[in-house]
């Protein structure tokens, strides 16, 4: 089962694929849904207000477009590009006054074009480009004055035309279209002709026109001279003529030879003349002469009648007495209609030499009863009665016509019938006796007709169907008894072995029985109450015990419930294990148990409407896994969350309308992988950020089409109410405050880690490099001055070591020796910032004497003096630096300052404590240093201590 479950699921997205729709957030259309996917795709954008062709509306592979009833008015080259597959477009009922040439270039499979019902004026010599393919051409109801001669030459296939109703004033100007190769149709009602003659024509060849409508046109004088239309079949010239009447030219028979229905409808046109018409065709099988009383009273129905070939007379909307008695000698006719002539009865022996008739119409009349006439047409196959005052039927008003198959009695005032009236009709298929007054059936069904197929008695009085009433009609396979209340009786239905569709309404208390209806297969029950509801039997679902063929079944309600359940439990539908398509409008109160459909696996429709739903329990799909339609429709639905908790794979058609849904999870449809269609319209949105994600999925997937989506309307909150759902802006809802605050955090926890890791491990590093920095700024200073040094030489020192520098170093180097010293404490200027002064000492100087001892090494001043220093070193390439040890220090006391033990390693550095007694020496060896010029570094960089 499982794998048949995922093979379905592989076929559906199969048949997805190979019908894809490019979009379906459409804006201004609907895609139309079908119960085959594999269907032609047809798109509705009828009455949409539309002012122009929608220009992303249109999926590539539609083949059906409706375009009627907007505000088109123009069609430009760019409304139908890449729409190969279309195959007909309907644009009727616009405001088209121009169509560019080469608009329909793409449309090559095109072959029905529907452009009545515009403002067309002309039509140019490459309006048709591109529509090879054409077939069928409606321009009915426009302006056309003008036809350009190569205008048709394009539509090599074109097979109907109709240039009904426009301003078309010659023949010639209809030639385009004559030439037409495959042309079989042409109407031209309701122009501007005055005259129809051949000779005016110029064809190359003959037209393969069968049907000419010249009808409603001032048409005084029609031709026919040339043999052009040897093919021509069928002339309708209702309505022409005025003056003198209409005048008919055809001097040769042979040119009319295959013209074999001729219409005339109040056509003014002499007795003389139309008798000429009608000796001048001898195929002519039917003639239509509707409002033609002038003539039909100067005795024209006289030459109908003696036309040998004529086999169908159309007669109606003709008022004259006794018309019937003006046909006794129409022998001939296999087919007579005498619709609405005012007949009270059908005067006697006129139907008698009718042996061949086959069919009568005498609809819309003022009968009493069926005429005797009737009986002795043996041949009669269909015979229509409708709309007539006829109020019984008697066992001789079908005594003899037993070829009859049809008979239509509806819309009269019959009340009864009696047993004999149908028993000789042992042919009758179809027996139509809606709206009449019939309250019993008199047993006239329960010995036959043996063959029939259809009875329909829909809205009449009869109120029971009695055990056996339909015992005789064994081969029923249509059974119509709507509005009409009726309580079935047990057994009612016996007899009806073979029927298959059965449409009836019963009391809301009744207890019917479906027993003898095993191949019923359709099934559709009207629920009616008159006066105080009664609760059903409650055994009353044992009726359809029965109906175990049965594949589509529809109860519909009528009523308020007051309260009272009308559910269908699951015993009334145990039997139904073909059941495809189940609708309950108005019977529940509350939704349906979860087992209801338990023994309907094969389920694929299920429409629960006006019903409660609120509380569905999901588990009422569960059985019906195969389920393609859903229609919950006004069903105070609130949430679609059950939609997510049962399998419907292959659910195609999902309709909600008019329901409670708020705020929709667009996640819920990632669990129907076949939707295609989807129908939310008339629910209260809510337009804020909780619809956000449906916002974004309604227009960005290419897969389910919401339908309408576009006029949803916003009815939370307040202030949004009005306006439209998909105008909503999602965009400021994807700042999400909570994953900012997480991002924030983030950053700062990071950068709080970072910053300790660079105290702990680098503090000395930054600042060696940001006290460089600063020094390279101030050097980049000095040179662009050109300044000259102050001081001869910047001593560094640690306080700790003032004394020897005022005891040792200044007595020798400034009184004896005569150098010119920057001492901090006595030369940095007051106010300044210190680390100014220090830039400032040491840039004024020439050299920097740096007094190095373990004091000096620890202190965070005398560092970032040496560093300075090494910088200037470094920069300038110049012997600046001085380096004086006042104590030995070993170069694991150094590793620290590695830029400390750097210099040392490459520098002559002097010693105090190698000096020893030899201080003389020791400060020579300063003084040569100091008296050092400028020169490069390079000539000085030797390692180890300065030799005394």
């Amino acid at each position: 089962i499982m794998r048949m479950k995922k093979l379905l699921v592989i076929l559906a997205f199969l048949q997805l694929y190979l019908n894809p729709l490019l979009a379906y957030s459409l804006r201004s259309c609907v895609i139309v849904y079908s119960k085959n996917p594999a269907a032609d795709v047809v798109l509705n954008c009828a009455n949409r207000k539309l002012t122009t062709v929608p220009e992303n509306d249109i999926p590539r592979n539609v083949s059906l477009i409706y375009l009627s009833n907007n505000h088109i008015e123009r069609i430009t080259k760019k409304d139908f590009g890449n729409l190969s597959k279309v195959r007909i477009l309907h644009m009727q009922f616009n405001k088209i006054a121009h169509v560019d040439d080469g608009s329909f270039i793409h449309l090559g499979a095109l072959t029905k074009l529907f452009l009545n019902e515009n403002s067309l004026t002309s039509l140019t010599a490459n309006i048709f480009q591109g529509l090879s393919s054409l077939t069928v051409l409606d321009l009915s109801s426009n302006t056309i004055q003008f036809i350009h001669a190569s205008a048709f030459q394009f539509l090599t296939n074109l097979k109907n035309v109709s240039l009904e109703q426009n301003n078309l004033h010659k023949i010639t100007e209809i030639q385009p279209i004559l030439q037409l190769p495959r042309l079989q149709k042409l109407i031209v009602r309701l122009n501007l002709f005055t005259s129809f003659e051949t000779k005016d024509l110029q064809l190359n060849v003959s037209s393969c026109l069968k049907e000419l409508d010249l009808s409603e046109n001032k048409l005084n004088y029609f031709s026919i001279t040339t043999p052009i239309f040897p093919h021509l079949q069928s002339i309708d010239l209702s309505k022409c003529g005025q003056d003198d009447g209409l005048k008919w030219d055809i001097p040769d028979k042979a040119l009319l030879k295959n013209v074999t229905q001729l219409y005339f409808c109040k056509t003014l046109i002499s007795l003389e003349e139309i008798q000429k018409v009608l000796q001048s065709l001898d195929s002519l099988k039917h003639l239509r002469l509707n409002y033609m009383e002038k003539l039909i009273h100067k005795h024209l129905l006289a030459t109908v009648c003696k036309i040998p070939t004529l086999r169908k007379l159309d007669l109606y909307w003709n008022k004259v007495p006794n018309l019937s008695a003006k046909l006794v000698s129409c022998s001939q006719l296999s087919e007579l209609k005498l619709s609405e002539t005012n007949m009270t009865e059908l005067s006697k022996g006129s139907l008698q030499s009718m042996k061949r008739l086959q069919s009568l119409a005498l609809d819309k009349n003022f009968l009493t009863k069926v005429p005797d006439d009737i009986r002795s047409l043996s041949y009669l196959e269909i015979l229509v009665l409708s709309d007539n005052y006829i109020s019984e039927l008697g066992c001789d008003d079908f005594l003899n016509t037993t070829q009859l198959s049809e008979i239509y009695l509806d819309i009269n005032g019959i009340t009864r019938l009696h047993s004999c009236v149908f028993e000789k009709l042992h042919n009758l298929k179809v027996l139509e006796l809606s709206y009449n007054m019939l309250r019993t059936f008199g047993g006239s069904f329960k010995i036959g007709p043996p063959a029939l197929e259809m009875l329909h008695f829909s809205k009449t009085y009869l109120t029971v169907f009695e055990k056996g009433d339909f015992q005789g009609l064994s081969s029923l396979k249509d059974l119509d008894a709507t509005n009409n209340n009726i309580r079935v009786k047990h057994g009612a239905f016996e007899g009806l072995k073979n029927l298959e569709t059965l449409s009836i309404s019963i009391p809301s208390e009744q207890y019917y029985n479906f027993r003898g209806l095993e191949r019923l297969e359709i099934l559709t029950i009207y629920v009616y109450m008159e006066g105080t509801f009664k609760h059903p039997d409650p055994n009353y679902y044992e009726a359809f015990y029965h109906l175990k063929s049965l594949k589509v079944f529809t109860v519909i309600c009528n009523i308020d419930h007051f309260g009272f359940p009308l559910y269908i439990p699951m015993q009334t539908l145990e039997s139904m294990r073909h059941l495809e398509d189940f609708t309950a409008d108005n019977i529940y109160i509350t939704a349906p148990a979860p087992d209801t459909f338990r023994f309907n696996t094969l389920l694929k429709n299920l429409t629960i409407r006006h019903t409660d739903l609120s509380d569905l329990d999901p588990e009422l799909f569960y059985p019906i896994p195969n389920l393609e339609v859903l229609d919950f429709s006004n069903c105070y639905l609130k949430s679609l969350d059950f939609l997510a908790q049962v399998d419907l794979s292959a659910l195609r058609y999902l309709k909600l309308t008019d329901n409670e849904l708020t705020v929709i999870n667009e996640t819920v449809f990632q669990s129907l992988p076949a939707l295609t269609y989807l129908d939310l319209d008339n629910n209260p949105f809510t337009c804020d950020c909780s619809n956000a994600g449906f916002i974004q999925w309604v227009t960005s997937n290419d897969q389910t089409q919401v339908v309408n989506a576009h006029q949803y309307t916003c009815s939370f909150p307040g202030a949004e109410q009005g306006r439209k759902l998909l105008d909503f802006d999602v965009q400021s809802c994807w700042m999400d405050v909570g994953f900012l605050c997480f991002i924030s955090s983030t950053c700062l926890v990071v950068l709080t880690l970072l910053s300790s890791f660079i105290y702990h491990f680098l503090r000395w590093q930054l600042s060696y490099g940001f006290y460089l920095f600063l020094a390279f700024l101030y050097d980049s200073r000095k040179k662009k001055k050109g300044t000259p040094h102050q001081f001869d030489a910047f001593v560094s020192y640690n306080v700790h070591d003032e004394a020897w520098v005022y005891r040792e170093m200044l007595p020798v180097l400034e009184e004896e020796q005569g150098w010119r010293l920057c001492l901090h404490h006595r030369d940095f200027q007051p106010g300044k910032p210190i680390m100014e002064n220090i830039t400032d000492a040491i840039y004024g100087s020439r050299k920097t004497i740096c007094v190095i001892s373990q004091h000096y090494l620890q202190s965070e001043w005398c560092s970032r003096e040496i560093q300075m220093a090494s910088f200037r070193l470094f920069d300038e390439q110049k012997d600046v630096l001085i380096l004086l040890f006042l104590e030995e220090i070993p170069d694991q006391q150094l590793s620290p300052y590695y830029r400390m033990r750097k210099l040392v390693k490459r520098r002559t550095y002097l010693s105090w404590p190698q000096a020893g007694q030899h201080t003389g020496v020791f400060w020579q060896n300063v003084r040569r240093a100091l008296e050092t010029g400028d020169g490069p570094t390079d000539n000085n960089l030797l390692t180890g201590p300065a030799q005394c």
